[in-house]
């Protein structure tokens, strides 16, 4: 009798336990020792905690106050306006820290958070493979607020990488088209040379030549010479220090390191016809001094140094890049610099770049059930984009805007309580990068064609110098230009086996050409080898993977047509 007693209380607490978890929606979640959070008026009672992973930004460990990553002003936000605690539970410094420590996880060696932001392709392959993340595609149709359904809208090919046989285990972190490269030339030196800024590859080499050749800087001496970028790498950096606009003058949209869509199938830029004569012109320019004689060795940033010590007087680079480089301003007495966009290629057309159109993906835990909660945060970090809400200047006042005079001010020297920099705040959330909905800069060509600056977006453009306003005009003006890779997936089979070996023949090619240290010729053995090697294979595969990623139409699955 006893027996049949216990079991019938082993029965009941099984019900029991079922009910309670029957009770939890989607939004909430269980627990033994605390009640369901439960959504009232856009706030959770009880607060809970939602565990990240985060790839340090190099912004967003910089605190003020006695703060700290797990206790700042944007955490004690989030807990006090949503009930909802951010905590990073795991945490990387470079990215190959941080794909490591998520490896680990992955493996059982740590736990794996709720949040995960992943910037690898094939992390994110084996973490789907794993089983060890959530299938979201019915949490984006129900719980994903309908302006944010709107940006997610514009990039469909962002879910590529995340997608398996019709069910989406991810989405992009803050799909947005990033920013174009511009020219930064240095305008006192096309000034004291009665020079234009070049606007074709002839009038380019005619001004790298003057800036080597006729003492620019007007100190008597040789030395200065015309162009600084990078080539350690690879020639197509995509963002500062970047050569590609001159492959791209010969090639068109065929670009090197980037995969394009010609006529329905993907091709690999580096072994298009065209880079042959750019190997040609570069290979001339440096034998005349006109480029940098370290430019193999120096990477992105290194670059930079020359241009910034007054020795170089073309870079190219976002926009941005203005603030990391005009040191030369103050430190040389009448340097000056401007912006101007990339040159024509030599059939008239634009020359072109790559595009970002997403910072890696949001992927989730499967034990995680509160995707509702996930986005109700997401919307309002996306306040500051919008100008909207708690966010419609910034994050925090007094940390990455203030109020001054009845006045707002982003100039962190003339806050009340001033700063030597403004605190990224949003940089404290998910992400390394803060949501934008300004594209390659949409405010800044509205503030030159008159528009008033009466958003918190538009003010915080116009408090930017006109150096930089002027690049991102000048970016948004010919953002046609901007070319996404067309091939965001995880490495094929025959990737995994070969590519590094493909693209260390191809760096070391294009090197030794430009160097002198191979002729001309060497281009073309490349690409024999190249195909030969595994290339075909690899294209095989490449095209094999972008026509299954064509087939299944997630965004109607995800209501996001």
């Amino acid at each position: 009798m006893k027996k049949r007693t216990d079991l019938w209380k082993m029965v009941s607490m099984v019900m029991l336990s079922a009910v309670l978890m029957a009770g939890c929606s989607k939004g909430e979640s269980a627990s033994e020792t605390a009640p369901a959070s439960v959504l009232k008026d856009g706030k959770y009672d009880p607060p809970f905690t939602i565990t990240i992973a985060k790839q340090q930004d190099e912004n967003a460990g910089k605190y003020i106050n006695g703060e700290t990553l797990n206790d700042n002003v944007l955490t004690r936000w989030g807990e006090q306006n949503l009930g909802i605690k951010i905590q990073t539970t795991l945490l990387g410094g470079d990215a190959s820290q941080y794909n490591t420590k998520l490896r680990l996880a992955l493996t059982g060696s740590e736990k794996l958070p709720d949040v995960l932001p992943v910037y690898d392709t094939m992390l994110v392959n084996d973490l789907i493979e794993s089983g060890q993340v959530n299938e979201i595609t019915e949490d984006i149709s129900t719980y994903m607020p309908d302006r944010i359904k709107e940006i997610y809208k514009q990039y469909p090919t962002t879910f590529n990488p995340v997608v398996r046989e019709g069910k989406v285990y991810g989405m992009a972190i803050a799909p947005n088209l990033t920013e174009g490269e511009v020219m930064l030339i240095r305008q006192d030196w096309l000034d004291r040379l009665k020079l234009k800024a070049p606007t074709t590859i002839d009038e380019f080499e005619q001004v790298i030549a003057a800036f080597t050749n006729e003492d620019p800087d007007g100190n008597g001496k040789k030395d200065t010479y015309g162009f600084t970028f990078s080539g350690k790498d690879s020639y197509n950096t995509g963002w500062v220090s970047d050569p590609v606009m001159i492959f791209s003058a010969y090639t068109g949209k065929h670009l090197p390191r980037q995969w394009h869509n010609d006529n329905g199938k993907l091709t690999y830029g580096s072994v298009a016809p065209g880079n042959k004569e750019a190997l040609a012109k570069l290979r001339d320019w440096y034998a005349e001094g006109y480029l940098n004689k370290e430019l193999a060795t120096q990477g992105a940033w290194d670059a930079l140094s020359d241009f910034t010590e007054g020795k170089a007087g073309i870079i190219i680079g976002r926009p941005w890049l203005y603030d990391s480089v005009k040191d030369v301003e103050k430190n040389v007495e009448g340097a000056k610099i401007s912006a101007y966009p990339t040159i024509q290629g030599v059939n008239g057309d634009k020359t072109y770049q790559s595009a970002q159109l997403n910072d890696g993906v949001f992927m989730f835990n499967k034990d995680f059930q509160n995707m509702e909660a996930f986005f109700l945060y997401y919307d309002k970090m996306y306040d500051a984009a919008f100008s909207t809400g708690d966010f419609k200047y910034g994050y925090a006042q007094g940390y990455d805007y203030d109020i001054v005079n009845d006045e707002v001010t982003f100039d962190p020297t003339k806050f009340n309580t001033p700063l030597e920099a403004v605190q990224g705040v949003g940089k404290m959330a998910f992400t390394k990068n803060t949501p934008s909905v300004d594209g390659p800069g949409q405010s800044y060509y509205d503030l030159a064609n008159g528009v008033k600056a009466d958003t918190g977006v538009l003010i915080q453009s116009a408090s930017k110098d006109q150096t930089t306003q002027d690049g991102y005009r000048i970016s948004y003006e010919n953002r046609d230009v901007l070319l996404p890779n067309e091939f965001n997936g995880p490495p094929t089979p025959t990737m995994q086996n070969v590519w590094e070996q493909l693209t260390t023949m191809e760096q070391e090619t294009f090197t030794k050409i430009i160097y002198g240290n191979e002729p001309l010729e060497a281009f073309d053995t490349f690409v024999k080898q190249w195909h030969e090697k595994g290339g075909d294979t690899v294209i095989e595969e490449v095209n094999e993977w972008y026509n299954q990623a064509s087939e299944t139409d997630v965004m109607t699955l995800m209501n996001l047509k």
